[in-house]
């Protein structure tokens, strides 16, 4: 398979919205025949990131590459930064706004579960840039 790179941009702030571009890769994987539990498991990190770039940035953009051995996710945003990330990565940790909680979101399980449901995970950040999530995600040959 050539490798196929799909870039699906992130408004931030529209909770209404959020899960369009996770849903639109998932389609895309489906599409491509690729197996239910990879794209499942894609799917689940994609949308934990681009709800991430909703809440925390003010968007962003996420990127995907698809070969025959794996799917690439990078999602990048120009928020705040993680001030903590290792704070960040424990279950229950939210530093979502009020209106976001309430309509749902929050939760503070993002981040545990893209690296719960990715291959590899990579997160790179700096105050006041922005944050650049990266999963790897394999495909069973």
């Amino acid at each position: 398979m050539e490798t196929i790179k799909l870039v699906y941009p992130v408004e931030g702030g529209d909770l209404i919205e959020a899960g369009e571009a996770s849903s639109k890769m998932k389609l895309t994987l489906k599409k491509l025949g690729l197996p239910q539990d990879v794209i499942r498991r894609a799917s689940i990190c994609m949308y934990e990131g681009e709800i991430n770039m909703v809440i925390h940035a003010d968007g962003g953009q996420a990127e995907v590459e698809v070969d025959a051995d794996q799917i690439i996710i990078r999602m990048q945003d120009t928020g705040p930064g993680i001030p903590d990330v290792t704070q960040a990565m424990q279950e229950g940790f939210s530093t979502a706004g009020q209106t976001a909680r309430e309509l749902g979101f929050g939760a503070g399980m993002g981040l545990p579960n893209i690296k719960r449901y990715s291959d590899e995970m990579k997160i790179e950040t700096e105050l006041g840039k922005g944050t650049t999530v990266t999963v790897r995600i394999k495909i069973p040959q």
